[in-house]
């Protein structure tokens, strides 16, 4: 089957979303499919191998330029090539982390209008290379926010699509309320033509089918997987000789609850039988949060625990794997629901349990899993206890350990993810089959 995956680049930052379309494709190419990722707007970045087309469709550039002046919407072929291409749009990538949510209302709202947008030459360009080029039997969107594409590829080629949500809600409630309402309008009109939805959690899917006004039974489950290759999978040995360590992995943000997680370690100390610990900090930070990460670190010096707190980057998969390796205990508290949680997969890839909020996707993981701790969201001293007992029982974070490997070796395998996938391709292509065939019968 010749499936196609569009995903979007996220201005050359690390992004989860980037990352589980990759692992996504590279498994279905891995189960004998012909699968091609298609990146929109910038490259995307990931630390596995990247195995996306080299050509990115509605390139940041024309997008911006098409949405602020009308000769960009005229330009010829030459013009919008030069500006797409992948080493401008990486350079330009690297100020775009700055560029504010809230001030992308109208770019979105043109987007999700489609042939009605102001990047209409940008999705005919798209959509002769699907038709000429690939001729697809499926295509998946990375998010609702590309549904815009949804009626002209379903009028031109006739072939299912699905859109994957992922965190559109976190993007949304950016905008300014005026533009979220318009948004989600014609998300709503784009869902007509959508054929269902892949959810990486069942809490997201229930979530958002309220979120969006979209009909539940068109949100189906594929739990997010990763690819296993280079990680330990093994748990480190209760009696390794060095101090205890707390780790946190995720994007360095206010969003990811990096804050808390600094919070929560100087509470650890403070409590009564608490020996020294190590706290381990990593993930991706963008320009644009270097003061609040300063901030943070400044607290830690202030707290008098500078000596014991390191900050290490992690641009490659081995990096993240030695990261893994050296701590006990990992710690994301997110203050959103998170949809996804790939940080605790690829803990558990390296027999390190996880102490999480209860919120999102997290306590389903937790369950299905039983490889972490749970703790109330925005419980800061809940949280530093829940660590304190697992770094003082090496036993029970063995246990937690093995538990999370053969989660990830069973349930939240990329294989699996795709064989999943698959799977509801398949149904997809089965109800409209027979959709058409009742409908034949009737005329």
């Amino acid at each position: 089957m010749r499936i196609v995956m569009i995903t979007a680049g996220a201005a050359g930052m690390y992004c989860g979303s980037c990352i589980r379309d990759n692992t996504l494709v590279a498994a279905l190419r891995e189960l004998g499919h012909d699968a091609l990722l298609v990146p929109t707007y910038t490259p995307i970045r990931t630390d596995d191998v990247d195995v996306s087309q080299p050509h990115v469709f509605f390139g940041g550039i024309n997008v911006y330029l098409e949405q602020k002046f009308w000769l960009f919407r005229q330009t010829p072929g030459f013009v919008d090539w030069l500006l797409n291409r992948p080493a401008l749009l990486r350079w330009v990538s690297r100020y775009a982390v700055n560029v504010n949510y809230a001030d992308l209302g109208a770019l979105t709202v043109s987007m999700l209008r489609g042939r009605h947008g102001r990047q209409r030459k940008e999705l005919r360009k798209l959509s002769h290379w699907l038709k000429t080029e690939v001729s697809p039997d499926v295509v998946l969107l990375t998010n609702a926010l590309l549904s815009g594409i949804v009626p002209t590829i379903r009028q031109e080629l006739g072939v299912p699509v699905l859109t994957t949500l992922q965190g559109d809600d976190i993007f949304l409630d950016a905008l300014p309320e005026t533009f979220r309402r318009e948004c989600i309008g014609l998300i709503q009109e784009n869902d007509r033509l959508t054929d269902g939805y892949i959810c990486t959690s069942q809490y997201y899917a229930d979530y958002m089918a309220g979120y969006l006004g979209l009909e539940r039974s068109k949100l189906q489950v594929v739990a997010p997987g990763i690819n296993l290759k280079g990680h330990t999978l093994q748990v480190k040995s209760a009696a390794e000789n060095r101090l205890p360590t707390l780790g946190y992995f995720a994007r360095i943000c206010p969003e990811k609850g990096f804050h808390q997680a600094v919070d929560a370690y100087i509470r650890l100390r403070q409590l009564p039988g608490c020996p020294p610990v190590r706290f381990l900090y990593s993930g991706w930070l963008g320009a644009n949060q270097q003061r609040y990460f300063q901030d943070q670190q400044r607290k830690l010096a202030a707290a008098g625990y500078a000596a014991d707190c390191q900050h290490r980057e992690c641009p490659r998969h081995d990096d993240k794997v030695r990261f893994f390796q050296s701590i006990d205990v990992l710690t994301v508290p997110t203050i959103y629901p998170e949809p996804k949680g790939l940080y605790l997969l690829e803990s558990w890839a390296n027999g390190v349990p996880v102490v999480v909020p209860g919120h999102g996707s997290f306590p389903e993981m937790i369950a299905a899993s039983q490889a972490g701790v749970l703790v109330t969201p925005g419980d800061v001293e809940g949280l530093a206890r829940a660590v304190l007992q697992l770094l003082l029982d090496p036993a029970k974070r063995v246990e937690l350990g093995q538990n999370g490997l053969k989660a990830v070796q069973e349930r939240y395998h990329a294989r699996v993810m795709a064989e999943n996938t698959v799977n509801l391709i398949e149904q997809t292509r089965d109800r409209l089959r027979e959709s058409v065939s009742r409908q034949a019968s009737c005329e």
